[in-house]
């Protein structure tokens, strides 16, 4: 049993591999329905399992003690596919669509290249094993699922501002500010104060403003991040 218990976190990182690999696919499908949903919806889905994966992968590697280097690259690597790539395929695709100079829809490989540069960041520096340099690369996919659903619900900025916006919200992942760490180590109440408001006012986000409130949700979670600095500066 301990040599297949030993395989069940690296198995579920390539589920969060894989889960990325469907959602660059459905990215490619944009508008067209593909089944109940559409390609873009589709594609929301599977960053979205590839994140729970990204969590239960985690959380079974403490769980059953097995750690391992091997296990320690493969989740970078499968981080960057679906929290990278994946979000910047969605977002090339989404402004591909839209009318304006079609080279600005070229900027959002600017958000994979990011992307890599944070996990090789975050690898290296052991400052960061109880907190965070920088907006971690699932909070950045999250900001991108909720771009679109406010794109999808309002109105497109234009390529000019979508193309600043990426650029900016690329620079925070590999920017040396503090920010706190989104996992639990326990459910205590104190202990997880800002974790929990955090998680209370996204779904409150999401409930009135549907997916467009994650952009809402990454915004609190710098602002949080930011206030806890100044607090202990």
């Amino acid at each position: 049993m301990k040599k297949v218990t030993k395989y069940i976190p690296d198995m579920l990182t390539l589920c969060n591999l894989l889960s990325g690999c469907m959602a660059i696919c459905m990215a490619f499908r944009g508008g067209e329905s593909v089944g109940a949903l559409t390609g873009v919806q589709w594609s929301w889905f599977f960053i979205g399992l590839a994140a729970f994966f990204d969590f239960c992968d985690g959380a079974s590697a403490r769980l059953l003690h097995a750690y391992s280097p091997v296990g320690k690259e493969l989740d970078s690597l499968s981080d960057l596919i679906s929290f990278g790539v994946a979000p910047g395929m969605l977002m090339f695709n989404v402004m591909s669509a839209q009318a304006g100079p079609a080279w600005l829809a070229y900027t959002a490989l600017f958000i994979p290249a990011m992307g890599a540069v944070r996990l090789a960041k975050f690898d290296c520096d052991e400052r960061q094993t109880t907190s965070f340099r920088g907006l971690p690369i699932p909070a950045n996919a999250i900001f991108w699922i909720g771009m679109c659903g406010w794109i999808d619900r309002y109105i497109y900025p234009g390529g000019w501002v979508m193309a600043v916006l990426i650029v900016a919200v690329s620079l925070l992942m590999v920017c040396d500010m503090p920010m706190f760490s989104l996992k639990f180590s326990s459910f205590d109440w104190r202990e997880n104060f800002r974790r929990y408001v955090l998680l209370i006012a996204s779904a409150a986000f999401v409930i009135v403003w549907g997916i467009s409130g994650l952009v809402w949700a990454i915004v609190l979670y710098l602002l949080i991040s930011a206030l806890g600095r100044k607090q202990t500066a």
